[in-house]
């Protein structure tokens, strides 16, 4: 006779916690207050549910974003008014946020992020102003209004680098991003980027050290997110501004629109989707004399990573869009001086131009760019990804299919599909084709597609 023994589930230490928020959140009216409210407890409170659980298990190592609500299924945020503003109620919140009772202070600074973002979706971005999200400047015109919100938008000289790269990352280049953050630091330069593990939190942890040693009082870590991603890629603890864009869309255009110049270090899909959207951009005529520092660089076990992005941009792109970038590998400090070369190109120009320091209104955005892009399966299946058509608008497709591959990944709306309808279906060119399966294939032998578990292709590419 056998006998079955039954495990009980795994239960992790949650608490209950009352906190208060500085800042912005805390000169509230009574009537936004009341807004704030009901926008997270109505169709918003699942989202700002799952934003806050990411948060509060910030450093976490999966990058399924369903691990966290899977660990803690009881937890919940209420956002309540009082007299004074606004108090956040946190019931069976994960203990990893909270040293003695008390929650981690840069936790609570990223938590209180998260609600003033998603009540400024809510309140300033809702049905009401939705005809003015209908046009290109309306777009940017809410970008800025959301960056000015968050306060990121500070006068002062150029000196913002956005580092784009993978969550999925080698030691190695891992150890790179830190080397390439501590020559920035060294120049006083402050670092953006997606705010989430890998190649976004090497750069900033090696800055830190840098700021310390030049007796930098003010240092900014700018995180930028969206609500499809933050669960599977919860923001690093350095990161001391966070940001929630609306979509991927906004979020692109707010990293272009502060960043004055952007370092790539090795990545997966979402990387490449990010070098695409900003080459697109780059090689329309109205942007061909701006100048915008763009540096690839990685250690030299990466050297053929970007030997193979180099030749698929040169594929689809042309030699132009190479034109626009520079490839340093092995020498973080020839990278911090180039950047460094650069920004002051970009603060002359903008001088020229009147135009800002903190925002980059001189370059030129288009709509296909801006518009929101669902990956389903029918979008997928109808990108036109062919030669002959002009460079910048290749790229919007080849990014849209980038993009769409990440949302099967990580994002749990793609994740979805995927499971119920199977695999994407990416058509093209021959060449083409050949060209991106290959990147693809290289991406999953190299594990940059995910951190957590055995990676199953959420695509497939035809010719």
């Amino acid at each position: 006779m056998t006998t079955t023994i039954e495990k009980p589930a795994r239960t992790l230490p949650v608490q209950d916690a009352r906190i208060y928020p500085r800042g912005g959140l805390d000169v509230l009216s009574r009537a936004e207050v009341a807004r704030l409210r009901d926008a997270s407890g109505g169709g918003m409170h699942e989202l700002l549910r799952r934003c806050a659980l990411a948060v509060l298990t910030s450093g976490s190592a999966s990058d399924d974003p369903r691990a966290a609500r899977d660990l803690y299924p009881d937890f919940d945020i209420q956002v309540a008014q009082q007299d004074r503003g606004v108090r956040i109620d946190l019931a069976n919140a994960p203990a990893m946020a909270f040293v003695d009772g008390e929650i981690i202070r840069g936790v609570a600074e990223l938590l209180f992020a998260v609600v003033r973002d998603l009540a400024y979706m809510a309140i300033e971005m809702g049905p009401a102003y939705a005809a003015e999200l209908e046009s290109s400047d309306g777009i940017t015109n809410a970008v800025f209004g959301l960056l000015r919100n968050a306060r990121i938008l500070n006068p002062g000289d150029p000196n913002l680098v956005v580092c784009w790269g993978g969550h999925s990352i080698g030691r190695d280049e891992y150890l790179y991003t830190k080397q390439v953050g501590y020559e920035l630091g060294l120049r006083g330069l402050d670092i953006c980027t997606g705010c989430g593990p890998g190649a976004m939190k090497g750069p900033m942890k090696g800055a830190t050290i840098a700021h310390a040693k030049q007796r930098k009082s003010v240092s900014r870590y700018i995180g930028l997110t969206e609500p499809g991603i933050i669960a599977a890629e919860s923001p690093n603890p350095i990161v001391n501004h966070l940001v929630i864009m609306p979509d991927i869309e906004k979020r692109l255009e707010a990293f272009v629109r502060i960043g004055h110049g952007i370092i790539v270090f090795a990545g997966g899909v979402g990387t490449a989707e990010e070098i695409l959207y900003l080459l697109g951009i780059l090689l329309r005529e109205e942007n061909k004399d701006l100048p915008f520092p763009l540096i690839l660089t990685g250690p030299t076990v990466a050297a053929p990573y970007f030997e193979q992005i180099d030749r698929f941009i040169r594929l689809t792109l042309g030699d132009a869009a190479a034109e626009r970038y520079q490839i340093i590998i092995g020498d973080p400090s020839a990278v911090a001086r180039k950047m460094t070369a650069g920004i002051k190109q970009v603060r002359e120009h903008r001088l020229a131009q009147k135009d800002s320091f903190f925002f980059n209104w001189s370059i030129d955005i288009p709509w296909e760019y801006q518009q929101p892009f669902e990956p389903t399966h029918e979008a997928m299946a109808g990108l036109d990804l062919h030669h002959g058509r002009a460079p910048h608008a290749l790229a919007a497709d080849l990014r849209r299919a980038f993009s769409g591959i990440v949302a099967g990944n990580v994002k749990e709306d793609g994740m979805r599909r995927i499971e119920e309808f199977g695999p994407f279906q990416i058509h093209g060119d021959a060449d083409m084709m050949q060209a991106l399966d290959a990147l693809l294939r290289a991406f999953v032998d190299q594990r940059r597609m995910k951190i957590s578990g055995e990676y199953k292709p959420c695509y497939q590419v035809l010719a």
